[in-house]
């Protein structure tokens, strides 16, 4: 996989985890600076930790068909997984 697509994971990951957190972080009446601080916190070691974990798993051939990281398949108009050379 590209470094690219890593990347964008993390990003994903990291904006999910980081506006659930705020929510709570805000609805326990934090004060915004600290909920925004410690959000970010806990989504940035939440999307390492993820982000490492499917790395690891993707080099030792372990794909994970609901991350849509695995490499060589795509959709066809049905919505059906197929291999690229194969019907």
């Amino acid at each position: 996989m590209p470094l690219t697509f890593w990347i964008k994971r993390f990003l994903v990951v990291f904006s999910g985890v980081f506006i659930v957190l705020l929510a709570v972080a805000v609805l326990k009446d934090r004060t915004f600076e600290r909920a925004v601080t410690e959000s970010a916190m806990w989504a940035a070691i939440s999307s390492v930790i993820f982000t490492a974990t499917r790395i690891y798993h993707s080099r030792k051939g372990h794909h994970c068909e609901l991350c849509g990281d695995t490499p060589g398949k795509q959709k066809d108009d049905a919505g059906k997984v197929k291999k690229e050379g194969r019907e």
